[in-house]
C-alpha cells in the first residue's frame, strides 16, 4: 500500500517551521516535524491505539498536517475506516484551502479508507474528486476502477484501466486489473494477454499469477491453474493474496472429480 509512505513529503515542505515539543515524550525534548511524523508511524504499525492518542496529543500540540494525518493512519490501522476516511476528507479540505500539493495523495487515501469501509459511493465519489483536480492521475485512475469493479460496473472500471494504460503501458497493476475486467466482461481471450504481459513485466506479481490461475481453470486448464496458485501461496502466503491463493486451490480439490 502506498498509505504509510507518501505523506513524508509533506514534512519536506514543513522543514522550515520551528521545531516542536515531543507530544510523544522524546528524550531530548525536541523533536523536527519530520521525526515526529516518523515515530507516529512506526507507533502506527506497532501500537495504533497509543499511536492514535499521541497523535491527538501532537495535533493539539501544534502539529499541523503532519499529526492529522498520523490520527487518520492510527485510525485506519484500527480498522475504524469510517471515521478515518472522513478525518482525511476534512484534512483535504483543508489543505485545499492551504494550497497544498499533496491535496489529491490525500483524496486518493480517503476513498481507498472508503474503500474499505466498504462505502462505494462514497469512495467512488471522491476519487472523482480527485480525478476533477487531475484527470491523467495514474494511481487515482487505478483505484477507481477497483471502486467501480466493487459494484458492478466492470465497463466504467474498463475506461479507468484502459486510460491509464495509455499514459503508462508498462503499468503492471493496471494490467492485471483489466485482465480481471476483460474476463467479468466476457473476453477471456483479451484477459489472457493482459496478464501475461503484466507477469512479463514482474514474473512473481502474486495478483497477475492469481488471475491467470483463474483463467486456466476456467479454460480447463487446472495443472497449470494450481502451479500459479501455489507460486502465490510460496511468494506471500501470510497476505491477503495468499488467502485468496489458498482459496482457489481449497476449491479446486473439491472439484477435482467433478
Amino acid at each position: 500500500m502506498r498509505f504509510l509512505t507518501f505523506f513524508m513529503a509533506l514534512t519536506i515542505s514543513l522543514a522550515a517551521r520551528p521545531l516542536l515539543t515531543s507530544a510523544a515524550g522524546a528524550l531530548d525534548g525536541v523533536r523536527t516535524q519530520e521525526s515526529e511524523y516518523e515515530v507516529c508511524l512506526t507507533l502506527t504499525r506497532r501500537e495504533p491505539e497509543k499511536a492514535f492518542e499521541s497523535a491527538l496529543a501532537w495535533r493539539d500540540a501544534g502539529g499541523g498536517f503532519p499529526a492529522r494525518h498520523c490520527v487518520a493512519l492510527a485510525l485506519v490501522a484500527m480498522k475504524k475506516y469510517d471515521h478515518a476516511a472522513l478525518t482525511l476528507e476534512e484534512l483535504a479540505e483543508d489543505m485545499q484551502g492551504a494550497g497544498s500539493p499533496l491535496l489529491v495523495p490525500v483524496l486518493t487515501q480517503a476513498a481507498n479508507v472508503w474503500l474499505l469501509a466498504e462505502q462505494y459511493d462514497r469512495a467512488n465519489a471522491v476519487a472523482t474528486t480527485g480525478l476533477g483536480i487531475e484527470p491523467e492521475n495514474i494511481n487515482l485512475l487505478i483505484d477507481r476502477s477497483r471502486i467501480l469493479a466493487k459494484v458492478g460496473d466492470y465497463k466504467g472500471a474498463f475506461n479507468d484501466l484502459d486510460l491509464a494504460l495509455k499514459l503508462d503501458p508498462v503499468r503492471h497493476d493496471a494490467l492485471t486489473f483489466r485482465a480481471a475486467v476483460w474476463r467479468h466482461l466476457g473476453d477471456d481471450a483479451r484477459a489472457l494477454e493482459d496478464v501475461e504481459l503484466a507477469l512479463s513485466l514482474e514474473p512473481d506479481l502474486p495478483d497477475a499469477l492469481i488471475e491467470r490461475g483463474i483463467l486456466y481453470e476456467k479454460s480447463g486448464k487446472r495443472d497449470q491453474a494450481r502451479q500459479d496458485w501455489l507460486r502465490v501461496l510460496e511468494l506471500a502466503t501470510n497476505t491477503p493474496a495468499g488467502d485468496e491463493a489458498r482459496r482457489h486451490l481449497e476449491a479446486l480439490d473439491v472439484n477435482k472429480d467433478k
